[in-house]
C-alpha cells in the first residue's frame, strides 16, 4: 500500500523548482502593471473632474 502512494506522487527531483529570480521578475511585472493601471485610472478620474469644472464654467447662466 505504501508503494502505491509513493508511485502516485512524482519524485522530488522531477518537480519544477521555481528560481527566486523568476519569482521576483513575476512580482516586478505585477507591480509595474498595477502601477500602470493606478496611474491611468488617476488620470482618467482627474480628466473627468476637469471636464466637469470646464462644463460648469461654460454653462448658460
Amino acid at each position: 500500500m505504501s508503494d502505491e502512494a509513493e508511485a502516485a506522487e512524482p519524485p522530488k527531483s522531477t518537480r519544477r523548482k521555481e528560481k527566486p529570480r523568476d519569482r521576483d521578475s513575476w512580482i516586478e511585472r505585477g507591480v509595474a502593471i498595477r502601477a500602470g493601471f493606478y496611474i491611468f485610472g488617476t488620470h482618467l478620474v482627474a480628466g473627468f473632474v476637469w471636464l466637469l469644472f470646464y462644463l460648469g464654467e461654460h454653462a448658460p447662466k
